[in-house]
């Protein structure tokens, strides 16, 4: 089914087809048309899945039907854990709504940057806000922005949020709110938290299933090397180059691992950067940038320095660490095999990670192929 069929305006076919879309991915053919009704969604959904555009299409279409003209109310209000998944959704707003008459502002707010100037962009009203929860009741309680307008909220990667502690943060935002409104909620993984919150957040939600929950996209090659835990950075740069990695996302368990492996990288002629939660907003940002421009052959990241990281094409995805939560696995090997293409996720796996390894076989439902490299 192509997009025309969705019911969406021709302004927003437009920026569709100048990104290069001609179908939607099923997660977009089937939320967009329960958002355009107004219903609460729940939808169980893989990063890499398309939802991004899912919600923002239907938002662009609702919003560009009233114009407030200059006094702009915030009318929906967008939630995400990370700073980094709010700049890719911020992204998205504006790359969908390019050709909308009039224009809906957007704008994104998240820490670790100045506030200041982040209250001077909110003055004069904004249409649609992306935002972290901690800075965004900063600047409520700045009173440079009010809530008490907002039409749609959606609240982006839930569990991740609940998992990093913002539950209290949501309650004081959802207060701020109209009782009358539309919510979409998006969650890799329904987690008892996440039920909870739907009972008290969402009126009779349409629910969408596009994955079966807690499972890898089908376009990932999973494989795990045993190896020892002292070889594993020479391991690492062994195969990145005999197997020629160009593009490669390395997840590591703690920053100080992370700046450790890259100075390693890059004594082996191998340029990598690292990004996590201690780095700048600039510095992450940059990182972050060049690695897209192929100019930084590998990223080492945290978890949570990870959400939000969208190469279309990223082929390779390794865990130098297993995560200590096996459902975060599921997120970190779903930053590659993106949109229907094949990505390889590649985990190192000593003998104290076993037990770790048999929490993630059994969660995604199947057994992963062990291999071994000769010296290693």
């Amino acid at each position: 089914m192509p997009f025309s069929n969705l019911g969406l305006s021709e302004a927003l076919l437009k920026a569709i087809a100048d990104s290069g879309y001609t179908t939607p991915t099923p997660i977009q053919a089937k939320a967009l048309p329960a958002i355009l009704t107004g219903r609460d969604l729940l939808a169980a959904a893989q990063t890499g899945t398309g939802k991004t555009a899912g919600f923002t299409l239907p938002i662009l279409q609702q919003l560009s039907k009233t114009n407030y003209g200059r006094n702009r109310p915030v009318r929906c209000l967008i939630l995400t854990p990370t700073r980094e998944l709010a700049a890719q959704v911020g992204e998205s707003v504006v790359k969908y709504g390019r050709h909308l008459h009039p224009s809906l502002k957007s704008e994104v707010v998240f820490g670790g940057v100045k506030i200041n100037p982040q209250m001077m962009r909110l003055r004069g009203g904004v249409d649609i806000l992306t935002a972290t929860p901690g800075r965004l009741l900063d600047l409520v309680s700045q009173n440079a922005v009010t809530l008490n307008k907002v039409e749609i909220l959606v609240l982006d990667e839930a569990d991740r949020m609940l998992d990093m502690g913002f539950i209290k943060d949501i309650r004081k935002v959802l207060a701020l709110m109209p009782k009358k409104r539309q919510n979409l909620l998006f969650s890799a993984t329904f987690s008892t938290d996440i039920r909870k919150l739907t009972e008290d957040l969402l009126h009779n939600p349409l629910k969408i299933e596009v994955a079966v929950e807690n499972s890898a996209a089908e376009t990932i090659d999973q494989q795990v090397y045993t190896v020892n835990k002292s070889a594993k950075t020479a391991l690492l740069i062994h195969l990145i180059k005999t197997q020629k990695w160009q593009q490669v996302l390395v997840f590591m368990s703690t920053k100080h691992g992370a700046n450790k492996l890259t100075e390693k990288l890059n004594a082996a002629q191998i340029k990598a950067a690292a990004i996590h939660g201690n780095k700048s907003q600039g510095a992450r940002t940059s990182a972050l940038a060049g690695f897209k421009a192929g100019e930084i052959q590998i990223l080492v990241a945290t978890d949570v320095a990870a959400r939000g990281i969208d190469i279309a094409q990223l082929p390779q995805v390794v865990n130098f660490e297993l995560p200590r939560s096996a459902a975060d696995y599921v997120h970190r090997i779903g930053r590659t095999g993106r949109a229907g293409q094949n990505g390889q996720a590649i985990s190192l796996v000593s003998q104290d990670e076993q037990q770790a390894l048999k929490l993630v076989e059994k969660l995604i439902g199947s057994k992963l192929p062990r291999q071994q490299v000769e010296g290693f």
